[in-house]
């Protein structure tokens, strides 16, 4: 019974996170054909308005993965939030607009947080090169000791990108909170009612990473299970 338990929360630690940023962003992706404009076009309107026109707002092949690239300079919102008048659209939108404004101010953050992924990116690519080679180098060696050497360090390679996921919370909660609600709010672009429901979404917003690094700690735990280290 208390695996049983222990391994129900496991899931919910696992998994919670992202079904509840998937919850909370469909449940506020209702039509509004009240609203003036698109998520695209709200995007458009903030960074004009920020100074910011030569930023450009693109659409994604499909949904999913709304960012804002700061080496291209460029906003890309998924077809829902890109064409969409919903509170998600909105939300993500001014959200995304939040990360273009950081890197418009200079926001170290956001600049330490770009060169660790980045960098992570390639350690990664190591890490899996080293975890794939190290019953190779087993049957090669017969050492032990270099087999637990190698397979430390692969996974230490790998976790680096629960640490960039974690690193990237204060970057996100800054985007929703301290930019795009004071602007939804203060520029009046929601009406009072629909403000509780971009804060939720903005709050999913910025939680997505959180998510991403559960992810991200399950790859390493898959690892480890495969290799019965």
């Amino acid at each position: 019974m208390i695996y049983a338990l222990l391994a129900v929360l496991f899931l919910a630690l696992m998994f919670g996170p992202q079904m509840w940023v998937r919850y909370v962003i469909a449940e506020h992706a209702d039509d509004r054909p009240d609203f003036p404009g698109t998520g695209g076009e709200l995007a458009r309107h903030l960074l004009d308005e920020a100074g910011l026109d030569q930023v450009p707002v693109e659409v994604l092949p499909d949904d999913g993965g709304d960012h804002y690239d700061p080496q291209a300079k460029v906003v890309r919102l998924s077809p829902s939030h890109h064409d969409g008048r919903s509170i998600t659209a909105v939300a993500i939108a001014a959200h995304e607009v939040g990360h273009a404004m950081q890197d418009a101010d200079g926001y170290k953050p956001l600049a330490l947080r770009t060169r660790m992924a980045i960098a992570a990116q390639k350690i990664q690519g190591i890490g899996s090169i080293l975890l794939i080679g190290a019953p190779v180098v087993m049957a090669i060696t017969r050492k032990p000791s270099i087999l637990l050497i190698e397979l430390g360090a692969g996974l230490a390679i790998m976790a680096t990108g629960v640490v960039v996921h974690l690193i990237t919370l204060p970057v996100e909660i800054d985007a929703s909170f301290s930019r795009a609600l004071p602007i939804l709010k203060h520029g009046e672009y929601l009406k009072k009612d629909d403000l509780p429901g971009a804060k939720k979404v903005l709050r999913a917003a910025a939680l997505t990473y959180v998510a991403a690094a559960m992810v991200s700690l399950l790859d390493v735990m898959r690892w480890l299970r495969l290799l019965r280290f």
